[in-house]
């Protein structure tokens, strides 16, 4: 029989709960009437309808598609900001941060205000700073910044070559496949070495080039080239071929970019000096030499202290990048604003951008949370 301190504790949490569930049932219960009485039902059935509105980027998508076609294009094009976002944002973090601590008073005060100003400046004026006072302000398409006749900068965006397959692509793709697998049972071995052995070290640095010495052997055996590059080139009113970044994912990448990595080199900075000073003068006292110390002995240890706040940046810019409404960009709020006001259906909409988003924040969170639990296992 259960003791009456834990019967206590079942009914409390069961009240609790009750509780709960009432509170959700009253008001699902005023959203329902609220529905049927302007005529409206909580289903998700205009999805198949025809969208009849055009997004100006993304993937291939015509007016002529339903309107569940034009919301998974914003969820790609969010999906697309945020991955590439982040990584941006993570490089300028550790960039900043590591200059935050240099023995160079120049760069130590350079980082200083950069992380100052785009930090306390809020995020929708940098964004409509980027994109109506930097962007839009480059040259005409004529007139474009152009370096090596491959890449050109104008007011219509970023134009870079793209890889395309070469006749030996088919080919070559064998060989990508035995290289990651060779790299694969590399790092296997090497990580078990290290593990057998008691002593630090990155299979990666072993297993990284086992696969690109794999991929580079095909790339030389195979007749033809794997791949090439399809550059852009200038016609008659803009440029066709290669691969073309708008302004507007221009402008969300750099506002992004800039405003989260600002708030990441404090946590790189936090993170580095949390470790003992003893790591520096080991280091030293084994012969490693400046970045050398940070690279192998440092950044390691603080990246146990990093990863958890780490964590709470990339939530945000994945949840901040809804703000690219503001500046035009075909992310999922732009492009669910646009079906709410079509269709009427303002409620099932919400719902599903909330869905969205959430999935986007946990899949971002449990990736970290399992990267955070791999580097406290290793301790």
């Amino acid at each position: 029989m259960w003791s009456r301190q834990a019967f206590r504790r079942f009914a409390i949490q069961l009240v609790f709960l009750a509780a709960a569930a009432a509170v959700v049932f009253y008001f699902y219960n005023n959203v329902a009437q609220g529905l049927r009485q302007l005529g409206l039902r909580f289903e998700y059935g205009f999805l198949r309808h025809t969208a009849g509105f055009a997004i100006s980027e993304g993937i291939a998508y015509q007016p002529s598609d339903s309107y569940a076609r034009a919301i998974w294009v914003g969820i790609v094009n969010t999906a697309k900001v945020t991955l590439v976002g982040i990584f941006f944002a993570t490089l300028i973090g550790v960039l900043m941060g590591v200059a935050r601590l240099s023995s160079n008073w120049l760069v130590r005060q350079l980082a200083a205000v950069y992380v100052e100003v785009f930090r306390n400046v809020p995020l929708l004026l940098q964004l409509l700073f980027w994109y109506s006072g930097v962007i839009l302000k480059l040259p005409p398409v004529r007139q474009s910044v152009a370096w090596f006749d491959a890449v050109f900068l104008n007011q219509r965006g970023l134009y870079l070559p793209r890889v395309v397959a070469g006749e030996s692509f088919a080919g070559w793709r064998w060989f990508w496949l035995a290289g990651l697998v060779a790299g694969a049972a590399v790092y296997v071995l090497v990580r078990l070495r290290l593990k057998r052995l008691d002593r630090p070290g990155f299979p990666s640095l072993w297993a990284v080039p086992v696969t690109l010495a794999v991929a580079a052997a095909g790339w030389l055996i195979l007749p033809g080239r794997p791949l090439a590059l399809d550059y852009p080139v200038m016609g008659r009113f803009n440029f066709t071929g290669g691969t073309h970044a708008s302004p507007e994912f221009a402008a969300m990448l750099l506002g992004l970019s800039v405003y989260t990595g600002a708030f990441i080199a404090e946590v790189v900075r936090g993170g580095i000096q949390a470790v003992d000073k003893g790591q520096y003068e080991a280091a030293h006292a084994l012969g490693l030499k400046g970045p050398l110390v940070m690279y192998l002995v440092v950044l390691p240890q603080a990246l146990r202290a990093i990863v958890p706040p780490l964590t709470n940046q990339y939530l945000n810019l994945a949840k901040n990048s809804s703000l690219a409404v503001a500046i035009g960009y075909p992310e999922l709020f732009n492009v669910g604003t646009t079906v709410m006001n079509q269709t009427g259906q303002t409620l099932p909409m919400f719902v599903l951008m909330v869905a969205v988003y959430l999935a986007l924040s946990l899949l971002t969170s449990a990736f970290m949370n399992w990267y955070n639990r791999r580097m406290v296992l290793e301790r």
